[in-house]
């Protein structure tokens, strides 16, 4: 199972670490990850594998959102199958 995070805010020392540390202890490994940063706009995607995490794909989500509430930043998580299903043309 894998999901797709997004982070768009200003640009901010920790944004990274932050994130990150979360999902370590979710147990959620980055498979692709790929940032940008525009002008002060941060801008980044990744690609993680939920499966080993033993916390609910909704609590996670609700804990990075809180995270990026908490910093000024927009984090959305969502389960790769709803992304697919969006993208299908």
């Amino acid at each position: 199972m894998r999901a797709v995070i997004t982070v768009v805010g200003k640009d901010m020392v920790g944004i990274i670490a932050e994130v990150t540390a979360i999902m370590r202890s979710h147990d959620i490994n980055i498979l692709d990850i790929t940032q940008s940063i525009l002008d002060d706009l941060f801008v980044m995607v990744m690609l993680t594998d939920i499966s080993k995490s033993k916390v609910e794909f909704t609590a996670f989500a609700s804990e990075l959102t809180a995270l990026g509430d908490q910093m000024g930043l927009k984090i959305h998580v969502m389960h790769e199958d709803v992304f697919n299903s969006m993208h299908r043309i």
